[in-house]
């Protein structure tokens, strides 16, 4: 018998996973018993051994993020694991391959399916936890902070929640990348952390005015990139910090959908305002964000010089208090389950 047939020989047909009972909180995340899904053309099914806990889970979680059409209606957005068994279109080598991935879906589960598009190898110097906690903050700032931000060797970003997953990951992708990084943290503690992580400068946002903070740290010049997780009243405060011909990327809008903006001042400094989500876009353009991601970034994990700031884990099970965990805001990094 030969490997691949004793890999998918072993696969159940069901499975433990993690789902949304109904909208609520933490604790409407229960263990139910599932079908193993089979993964598609250009698919691979994947032995998960940790599944990455990210802020979209939580805001799924509530109903307020519902999975795109043809998705797994359960949360988990990125995991690490071992390849198992395969769809149409996928080459029979990969086939026993440990890797992480972006996934559209069902990662708080034994297994979970995800395009080959939107796989990474996972090296030897990568622990499958820290693994597992890579993708979706990897994805997320490459396309936002360098592909729609053009942030590029020595500018200065700000970046806000400084110790989040993203913004551990925006502080050190950033710095490895030549840039000058300012954070803003909830707390002293936080602000010494993100220092301790790379920061250049940390700002605590409820003790100081950051806008005024920037000011001082640039000279009054400002900043060329804000990567921006709250939106809401920080919008016109962000293009306070940005200097003419300045980039404002919109990530995640935790502090409401809507902003006022001062048009002229977005005119005579030459603003730019984007955003961006992963979930809803297309699996060519996941694939394409993987490759570049593979190409430039991952030389780097390989050689141990990028490794996720990784926080707490939880078993599978307790899923609900991992979810917790990230709502109370006290964690530094990244939140993971331990699956297998």
């Amino acid at each position: 018998m030969s490997n691949s047939e004793v890999l998918q020989s072993t696969i159940p047909t069901r499975m433990t996973a993690v789902a949304i009972s109904a909208p609520g909180g933490p604790e409407v995340l229960k263990p139910e018993t599932t079908a193993v899904p089979v993964p598609k053309s250009d698919e691979v099914l994947i032995k998960v051994a940790a599944a990455g806990v990210n802020r979209p889970d939580v805001v799924q979680r509530m109903g307020l993020y519902p999975a795109p059409p043809g998705a797994s209606p359960l949360p988990g957005l990125e995991v690490s694991g071992t390849i198992v068994a395969i769809g149409d279109g996928v080459e029979p080598e990969n086939l026993g391959r440990k890797v992480c991935a972006l996934t559209n879906g069902g990662g708080y589960a034994e297994y979970c399916v995800a395009p080959i598009g939107q796989c990474l190898p996972v090296p030897d110097s990568v622990t499958m936890e820290e693994a597992a906690a890579l993708p979706e903050t990897l994805f997320t700032v490459w396309s936002n902070l360098f592909n729609r931000g053009f942030a590029r060797e020595d500018e200065t970003v700000l970046v806000h929640g400084g110790t989040s997953g993203i913004g551990t990951m925006a502080i050190m992708l950033g710095k490895l990348f030549g840039l000058n990084v300012i954070v803003t943290c909830g707390s002293d503690q936080k602000c010494s952390a993100a220092k301790h992580i790379g920061a250049d400068h940390a700002i605590n946002y409820k003790s100081q005015d950051f806008v005024e903070e920037v000011k001082k740290i640039t000279d009054g010049a400002g900043v060329e990139v804000v990567l921006d997780m709250v939106a809401g009243d920080y919008v016109a405060r962000n293009l306070n910090c940005l200097k003419a011909d300045g980039r404002h990327v919109t990530i995640a809008v935790q502090g409401g959908m809507k902003a006022e903006l001062n048009m002229a001042q977005i005119m005579m400094q030459r603003l730019t305002l984007t955003g961006s989500t992963l979930r809803p876009q297309s699996a060519d353009r996941k694939a394409l964000l993987c490759d570049e991601i593979y190409r430039y970034v991952w030389p780097d994990v390989e050689a141990g010089k990028l490794k996720p700031i990784m926080d707490e884990s939880f078993a599978l099970a307790d899923a609900a208090k991992a979810h917790a965990h990230m709502e109370a805001g006290d964690h530094i990094g990244k939140i993971v389950l331990r699956v297998g």
